[in-house]
């Protein structure tokens, strides 16, 4: 989990660029997507490469549970996620998003 912490943007290509995850050291994330002015928030855990986002937080009320998987090469974050019981987990990360860290949190 430690890999994930800071604040990762979606790069040029990607379907939503700009769109930005921050990871806290205690289990919390936010996101925003100011282009859109949407923000998110909630929990999540990590096991391995397996994510879950609980999302309680948003502002067109997406939230729920989204799982996925992740892998950090270096400053690249791919992020995999679906939200869950409408599909399931991602076998891989061939679908996966393209973030760049922009951001280190502190502890």
């Amino acid at each position: 989990m430690q890999d994930l912490i800071g604040t990762w943007a979606q790069i040029e290509g990607q379907p939503y660029p700009g769109l930005a995850f921050t990871f806290h050291p205690d289990g919390t994330f936010s996101a925003v997507y100011e282009m859109m002015s949407i923000t998110s928030a909630g929990t999540y855990t990590t096991d391995g490469e397996l994510i879950e986002l609980n999302q309680t937080q948003h502002s067109f009320g997406l939230i729920g549970l989204f799982v996925g998987r992740y892998q950090v090469e270096g400053t690249r974050l791919l992020l995999n996620v679906v939200a869950s019981g409408s599909q399931e987990r991602p076998a891989d990360l061939s679908g996966a998003v393209v973030y760049e860290k922009v951001l280190q949190v502190k502890d």
